[in-house]
């Protein structure tokens, strides 16, 4: 019997997209790159790290070894108060949250600040499944986080990173890592397991392992590093997981970074690039399938269709996970994620 040539064909995106000056402003710039992205029939779009709220690109909060700063600390309160607000509590991404169902409506009390449903109801209007990061609030901490958002439910999952890396430590709290949950989804009739790892989270081989454990066939990788080892880097996940890899970086000049950082004397007159980007989108025997992008400041969009039967075929000869894995004699375990296979 022939095959459909476009059965489990997924149309995916990266957006290479740059925080704004506020909250708001940003997210209406997410929406007009989800709507344009629904134009061209994309199913699901990736956004870069800390899109909403801001990479804190080059500041350094007037921190040193044993002291702070009165400017320093007065830079963390507009970035506190810049991020975003879920409604979640500091234990993180629990059931309570991830479950709970709140009908969209102008002036409703939303426990957060109205973002979560934001997002929802955009998901919704345009059909795109929408995976942004972002910087969380809760309590009186900061999180690298990560949301899923699915036109049909919702929000299926966040996570937060569990291991910010080098000075993000001052200002991000690490994540549990049970919110390395994979979320499944259908989309065209096709069954997508997701799962993201942030930034430098893609060096930690354990936890890329985790994700592999859970029979992920698209990986993401949001992030800030902008070098040209990176696309190498996504190549080697995109092969050890058998699995499509989307990966999204800001590209953003000094003098468009967010006015908060202001606060530490960048010029707004300064041409240069804090970011170059190099988004990238690869396929599941380790091709490159689009970008890297860079200097794409401003609308960089990537697109391809994906045959989500790839990842399959490529598992004829490596399964990371298992058949490959040696299980019986190598195992990993997770603090509250059970990485056991389905009885």
């Amino acid at each position: 019997m022939a095959l459909n040539k476009d059965a489990g064909i997924v149309r995916l995106a990266v957006s290479q997209s740059h925080t704004r000056d506020t909250l708001e402003t940003t997210l209406a710039d997410l929406a007009f790159t989800t709507q344009k992205a629904a134009a061209q029939g994309v199913d699901l779009i990736l956004f870069p790290e800390a899109y909403l709220g801001g990479y804190p690109r080059g500041c350094d909060f007037g921190a040193k070894v044993g002291s702070r700063t009165d400017i320093g600390r007065e830079q963390f309160l507009n970035y506190f108060q810049s991020a975003v607000d879920l409604g979640d509590t500091p234990t993180g991404a629990g059931d309570e949250w991830i479950e709970r169902r709140l009908p969209v409506a102008k002036g409703k009390n939303y426990r957060g600040d109205g973002t979560r449903e934001y997002l929802e109801e955009l998901a919704r209007e345009t059909g795109v499944f929408i995976v942004t990061g972002l910087v969380e609030r809760s309590g009186g901490s900061l999180y690298c986080a990560v949301v899923y958002v699915c036109p049909k439910l919702g929000c299926l999952g966040k996570r937060r990173k569990v291991m910010p890396t080098g000075s993000e430590r001052l200002v991000w709290a690490q994540g549990s890592p049970s919110t390395l949950k994979a979320v499944t989804t259908e989309i065209k009739g096709v069954r997508i397991c997701l799962a993201a790892a942030i930034c430098w989270e893609n060096y930690m081989p354990l936890l890329r392992y985790s994700l592999y454990s859970q029979d992920v066939n698209l990986y993401l990788a949001p992030t800030a590093d902008a070098r040209d080892t990176w696309e190498s880097l996504m190549k080697t996940v995109a092969q050890e997981g058998r699995c499509f890899v989307l990966s999204a970086n800001m590209c953003v000049r000094r003098m468009n970074l967010p006015g908060w950082i202001g606060l530490q004397g960048n010029s707004s007159e300064d041409d240069s690039y804090a970011c170059t980007g190099g988004s990238c989108i690869i396929g599941p025997l380790g091709q490159t399938l689009a970008g890297p992008m860079w200097e794409v400041e401003e609308g960089g969009l990537l697109v391809v269709n994906a045959d989500f039967r790839d990842c399959l075929r490529g598992k004829m000869d490596l399964d990371a996970a298992g058949s490959y894995s040696r299980n019986d004699a190598f195992r990993l375990t997770v603090e509250g994620l059970d990485l056991n296979p389905p009885a």
